[in-house]
């Protein structure tokens, strides 16, 4: 369990009794799901991260409704930027987000709670929203998938609008697979919806060609080593051709500087003259809309409309843009000094997606230098969702037929590999996916283990040596079978591979510590697990 306000409002273990009471079987049985708290579950408010809204939705959003029909079972409401305004994580009154793999970098945002309860492993599935990139910066930051459905196509019913003509409400998951899942569940019209709309899905090309853009992006030296990197993959994956992208560009700078702010100051404007838990931020945005006549707004369609048909050129030649999520993964400390120009920043990629009637899916590109992950996204014309989720298990990887995902290998981690933790980024980018939070037999003990990077051994004891009970917290990853031998090569010794049983009865390949690895008085099995040992010393 992460120890970050990832949570507004965390369900009991009675109430998720009583959904997981209530699930019907069906396609996602079981499956746990976090909600951003701006959209609505029944019986608990929906804050939008304003603590002054506390009256208990009547029903839940279509999108939640459609999870919980198909089994899935919701553990909570999560964290964001304020109103959904902000791509940061930190404008919440609830606390501020950082990334999983960095204490001092953001999570991202407006969805900042929702990442981090995926790649924390609070959740299996997180619903998100995304107006200007909520959906994958955020999930760029903490190694994700992050779905930007095309527009209108999931159902906004129930949700806090931020700005209704643009809105989405968005998938994160650890694997594109899982993605695919809940977008089938929850994507069709819904009548009470008046942005709803069906969008027919385009096949995915037997041989696509991807777009890069040509020129310099202004990223970040670690984002644009971590770029180079990715363009250089997608070329060997794929056709590949260059293309100006400053329409698009353009298009993303209209978003915070024209009429769409105002229509945020139309959705939740009356909350910025008598609240007083309005982000200052959040505040400075909104109320800051400039004043425009129907001249005005007119003005900025027939741009837009401009931008629109000079990017769709793009299409004719392209079957999918290949961008970074963002150009830089900023600090907390920078958010500090400079909140609005930071922000404006990270939505350099994003902005533009909604505005243009575009899909998008955001997923892990190759780990930056300083161990920090890289965000890359695909883009297409509305309609492309299922061929963008196609490209992108083919990035990493994924086999998502029954036959090829007998290719990997469940592997149990208990320490430095586990979400969060400074070695998971290795894991991820071997091509392994978070599968489930787990406990191991009750038999097992857990030692730190000294050196360059402390480390937990684990060994299993006789019964009559154990001592109490442990079933000590790990996590079980899927990696590829082919990435298995290169990784069990960077495992030092006194640790190693070997067969571990978990306490539902399953046995699978799990980190083991050698008996010269022992140390008594290092035993630290009475917390339970590396994550609580490793914040009792912090």
């Amino acid at each position: 369990m992460s120890d970050q306000p990832t949570f507004i409002h965390r369900l009991s273990d009675a109430e998720v009794a009583a959904f997981e009471a209530a699930a019907p079987d069906g396609p996602l049985s079981g499956v746990t799901f976090a909600i951003k708290d701006n959209i609505d579950l029944v019986g608990v408010p929906t804050t939008a991260a304003d603590p002054r809204r506390t009256t208990p939705a009547a029903a839940s959003a279509t999108a939640v409704q459609r999870l919980l029909d198909a089994g899935a079972v919701p553990v909570g409401k999560t964290n964001m930027d304020q109103y959904a305004t902000g791509l940061v994580g930190t404008r919440s009154p609830y606390g501020a987000c950082h990334s999983v793999f960095s204490p001092e970098h953001v999570s991202g945002g407006s969805s900042s709670g929702s990442a981090v309860a995926v790649a924390s492993g609070d959740a299996e599935v997180a619903l998100a929203t995304d107006t200007a990139g909520s959906g994958r910066v955020p999930a760029a930051f903490n190694g994700l998938v992050g779905l930007k459905p095309s527009k209108g196509l999931v159902p906004t019913t129930g949700t806090v609008p931020a700005c209704a003509s643009l809105d989405c409400v968005t998938v994160m998951t650890r694997t594109v697979a899982r993605a695919r899942e809940v977008f089938t569940v929850i994507a069709g019209p819904d009548a009470a919806d008046p942005w709803s709309r069906a969008v027919p899905q385009r096949p995915t090309p037997a041989r696509p060609v991807i777009a890069v853009p040509v020129g310099d992006l202004d990223l970040d030296p670690p984002h644009q080593v971590a770029w180079e990197a990715s363009v250089a993959r997608a070329r060997s994956q794929w056709d590949v051709v260059e293309l100006d992208i400053a329409a698009f560009l353009d298009a993303a700078t209209l978003l915070y500087s024209g009429p769409w702010v105002a229509e945020r100051r139309l959705a939740f404007g009356e909350a910025l003259t008598d609240d007083p838990e309005v982000d200052p931020a959040v505040r400075e945005i909104v109320a800051g809309a400039p004043d425009l006549s129907a001249t005005d707004v007119f003005a900025a369609f027939h741009r837009l409309a401009a931008l629109d048909a000079s990017s769709r050129q793009a299409w004719q030649v392209a079957d999918a843009l290949l961008l970074p999520v963002t150009p830089t993964h900023p600090t907390l400390a920078d958010v500090v000094a400079d909140p609005i120009g930071v922000n404006t920043r990270l939505g350099r990629f994003t902005n533009m997606t909604n505005l243009l009637d575009l899909c998008a899916v955001a997923f892990p590109g190759p780990v930056r230098g300083d161990g920090l992950p890289f965000g890359a996204q695909l883009l297409a014309p509305a309609g492309g969702d299922l061929a963008l989720l196609d490209l992108a298990a083919a990035w990493g990887g994924e086999q998502v037929d029954e036959a090829a995902a007998e290719d990997r290998v469940e592997l149990v981690v208990a320490g430095a590999h586990l979400a969060g933790e400074p070695l998971n980024a290795d894991l991820v980018a071997r091509g392994g996916v978070f599968v489930r939070a787990a406990r191991m037999a009750p038999d097992y003990r857990m030692y730190v283990v000294d050196g360059p990077l402390p480390r937990p051994g684990v060994t299993r004891l006789p019964a009559a040596q154990a001592g109490a009970p442990s079933a000590l917290e790990v996590e079980v990853w899927s990696l590829p079978a082919a990435a298995l031998s290169g990784f069990q090569a960077t495992i030092a010794p006194p640790l190693g591979l070997g067969q571990v049983d978990l306490d539902d009865g399953t046995r699978l390949l799990g980190f083991l510590c050698s008996a010269d690895g022992v140390d008594a008085v290092r035993d630290i099995t009475t917390y339970g697990g590396w994550r609580a040992w490793r914040a009792s010393v912090r």
